[in-house]
């Protein structure tokens, strides 16, 4: 289970880093331009260019004001498809955030995220999170929302906070929601494309909602910032000028970026994040009888499931444990696997073993990993590591 006690917002200049930390150790760590093209956004985009897709599909280059174009599908579920032109203008919202190779990724079907809902103008039923055991609570939260639906089309996803939150503060936040989509009509009625039409909130406030159930402190530079935090937070939360120096947050960083992560058994996990893929490789470094291994495979597992959260690994993710493969031995750590997983905001799932004996997980892609931001690909190997002699 992901928990955090403490979270460390740092801000310099219009960059920022948040820092999620459990018992003193990193759990999460994520840079940030609070003038960037942040999952979430909305613009008013300008299409570039038509670009021809496999399939006879077809998709769009479109101008956001971020310093690369990004792309749109013509094809989108729930919406008919779109041929649009050179210099026509679209309402578009960032769904992947830009990466070291490629632009972000934008969608039409805007969705305006609350504390306790979700507004999908595009949608047309509710959902209610999975997260919520009481049955009951699920009726109710569900039937309240119905009650409110406007006779307009629209769709509604019930969030897990909404669990623990008064019937009247989610029907309000539904009018909230709203009018904030309602603002970013009216302004794209005016704006001159490219033109940001609604910025996400500060993702520190996500955090603390995420973490809410074992969170026991925040820690910000920004006076401002603090005000609005005690406003949402009833536990500890306090102003610290250097807080990456109190917490030791550079040297954790430097670690994560490393590729070899030491267990302490003494064995060791390689991680190699590739263009198709992440692999991961767990070193028995000469543990090689049953007991030790199996010791060192349940090891190794919680270190992954942090090493994934921490260094945002996404997408194919595939694991090669020490020892044998057979499914007997690999079923306990899948399961540790999945239990330290459990509650992941990108959805992380363990999908099984392969036929080769490798665990395999997916998930999803929203931010780019802490190797993209903090290093280019080298121009001398390409990436490869390797130098020709």
């Amino acid at each position: 289970m992901i928990t955090a006690d403490t979270i460390v917002y740092e801000k310099s200049g219009i960059d920022a880093c948040l820092a999620v930390l459990d018992n003193g150790k990193l759990r999460e760590f994520e840079v940030f331009n609070e003038n960037g093209a942040a999952e979430g956004n909305v613009y008013l985009g300008r299409i570039v260019k038509k670009v021809p897709l496999a399939e006879d599909k077809f998709g769009f280059m479109v101008n956001i004001g971020d310093n690369r174009e990004a792309f749109m599908s013509a094809q989108e579920r729930g919406l008919l498809e779109v041929n649009m032109t050179e210099g026509q203008c679209v309402v578009v919202q960032v769904s992947k955030e830009a990466r070291a190779d490629k632009g972000a990724k934008l969608v039409r079907a805007v969705q305006i995220a609350g504390t306790y809902l979700v507004y999908r103008p595009f949608g047309t039923y509710i959902d209610v999170s999975t997260k919520i055991n009481d049955e009951e609570k699920v009726r109710e939260l569900h039937d309240a929302v119905q009650k409110n639906v406007s006779s307009q089309q629209e769709g509604w996803v019930v969030r897990t906070a909404a669990a623990d939150a008064d019937i009247n503060a989610v029907i309000e936040e539904m009018s909230e929601l709203r009018n904030i989509y309602e603002n970013i009509r009216i302004k794209a009625r005016s704006a001159n494309a490219p033109a940001l039409l609604y910025a996400k909130e500060n993702p520190l406030f996500d955090l603390i909602r995420r973490y809410h159930a074992t969170l026991a402190a925040v820690v910000v530079n920004d006076h401002n910032l603090e005000d609005k935090v005690k406003a949402v937070f009833s536990g500890e939360v306090s102003y610290n000028a250097d807080p990456s120096e109190k917490y030791g947050l550079q040297d954790m960083l430097q670690e994560a970026l490393q590729k070899t992560v030491k267990l302490p058994s003494g064995g060791e996990i390689h991680i190699e994040e590739t263009r198709a893929f992440v692999a991961i490789d767990v070193d028995s470094a000469g543990s090689v009888a049953r007991g030790e291994t199996d010791n060192l495979n349940k090891e190794a597992a919680v270190e992954i499931a942090r090493q994934i959260l921490l260094r945002n690994l996404a997408g194919k993710i595939i694991i090669d444990f020490a020892g044998s493969g057979e499914y007997r031995f690999m079923r306990g750590i899948m399961d540790i696997l999945d239990e330290e997983l459990a509650g992941d905001a990108q959805g992380a799932r363990v999908l099984g073993l392969s036929k080769a004996g490798n665990v395999e997980i997916i998930r999803r892609r929203k931010h780019p990993s802490l190797l993209e931001q903090f290093s280019a690909e080298c121009p001398t190997c390409g990436g490869t590591g390797r130098v020709e002699p």
